[in-house]
């Protein structure tokens, strides 16, 4: 927020020009340039007038994202779902960043987050990690968890990763540290943001790799020699991850569910020999504990239902006892595999969620939120709270709950 001010001031300012970190900074300015790099992007419209947004809403339907520029950890950035929530989080978007243009962009769904962390001098990269988010895009990079070296994108999608990032950091004249989230799906790779600084995945991956990121980046940011690295990711034979710590409990009435602003209170890194390996180490690491024997699931629309089938099947096999809310109960009974229905909080029945979770008969709570209607909002808000209140373990996202069970059902914890 400082550069362009100091810039003017005629204060020298090290590495990147204070312009280019404008053009980055500026989501108009950045959207405008990866046009004309023919780099591709979710669809976009800065916003001037409300009406111009709410043809453009018309256009591209909901849910949209709400970006406003010179912003840090996602403030004031929101995905909304209708005309109302756009009209509400427009205002404040355009209050937080009164000097910057508002972006509102198509939300893009199950969409897997890449980022890129990278150094380079006059806008050629001398060193960059490639990781992948385990949850889907829409969770902030610092509530997300992280995996380094990725393991589930194609060589293809890293290639196209590569030569958008060359292409975005030549036109940016980049000296010193860089990182790009990029959203992939089904091969194709479109830019979210890209921020010229070190972001909060540089230590992890430094620490990874073994390489000093930040050391590199210092250098040639005082131009004074520095020495290129000859090592790939691809050369590990170990996983890192860095996973999200939260202060829920902390927090009365706070909703504990992901979201594109940013929660997390601290992070952990761990490296493991295998995926489920690092996955199970981070998880007990930020205060996880493995279920001893009951696990309630409410696993939210069809696709994160079965996005956690298999590790429904697992469980079973297992030995654990699977508690469901009725919808829930019902898919997995259609795919063989038994459970306990739990009622509603609203519904005056039992047993109830609610009398479950406040006896401590439950070790796992996996509420995955379905839709924003008022009946699903207060009875998932009142599981996921009940549940932070009463310190049992919670997973609101469907591709971390299934990694996490996968996990302690195919290691113990003495194997680690």
């Amino acid at each position: 927020n400082l550069a362009m001010r100091l810039h003017m001031q005629q204060v020298p300012i090290l590495g990147t020009s204070p312009l280019d970190i404008d053009q980055a900074e500026d989501r108009h300015k950045f959207s405008t340039m990866l046009d004309r790099l023919e780099i591709d992007q979710p669809r976009w419209k800065e916003m001037t007038h409300v009406e111009e947004i709410h043809h453009f809403s018309s256009e591209v339907g909901f849910p949209l994202l709400i970006r406003p520029s010179y912003v840090l950890s996602g403030a004031a950035m929101n995905v909304v779902s209708n005309n109302n929530e756009l009209d509400f989080f427009l205002t404040l978007a355009a209050n937080v960043s009164k000097e910057h243009p508002v972006v509102v962009s198509e939300f893009i769904q199950e969409a897997k987050e890449v980022e890129m962390d990278a150094v380079a001098r006059d806008g050629d990269i001398v060193a960059y990690a490639i990781s992948e988010h385990v949850e889907f895009a829409g969770v902030h990079s610092g509530d997300a968890t992280i995996v380094f070296p990725p393991q589930k994108i194609y060589v293809e999608t890293i290639r196209k990763i590569k030569r958008v990032a060359r292409d975005i950091a030549k036109s940016l004249n980049i000296s010193g540290p860089f990182n790009i989230q990029f959203l992939a799906k089904d091969n194709d790779i479109k830019v979210i943001e890209c921020n010229l600084r070190a972001s909060r995945s540089f230590p992890f991956v430094s620490k990874v790799l073994k390489i000093n990121f930040i050391d590199i980046a210092t250098r040639i940011m005082l131009g004074i020699p520095f020495t290129k690295p000859d090592k790939s990711m691809f050369d590990i034979d170990y996983i890192g991850i860095k996973a999200p710590q939260f202060s829920f409990s902390r927090l009365q009435k706070a909703d504990p569910v992901l979201g594109v602003d940013m929660a997390s209170t601290d992070e952990v890194g761990c490296i493991g020999d295998s995926f489920y390996e690092a996955i199970l180490k981070s998880m007990l690491s930020v205060g996880y504990r493995i279920p001893e024997k009951n696990i309630m699931i409410s696993s939210g629309p069809t696709r994160s239902k079965t996005m956690l089938l298999e590790c429904c099947h697992e469980l079973h096999r297992q030995g654990f006892a699977i508690f469901a809310t009725p919808g829930t109960a019902n898919f997995l009974a259609a795919n063989g595999i038994p459970s306990t229905i739990l009622h509603w909080p609203d519904e005056a029945k039992s047993p109830n969620v609610l009398d479950y979770i406040k006896n401590k008969q439950l070790d796992l709570v996996v509420n995955i939120p379905k839709n924003l209607s008022k009946h699903e909002l207060d009875n998932d808000y009142s599981i996921r709270r009940s549940a932070v209140d009463y310190n049992i373990p919670l997973i609101t996202n469907p591709n971390l709950a299934a990694a996490f069970i996968m996990a302690f059902c195919k290691i113990k914890p003495g194997d680690i």
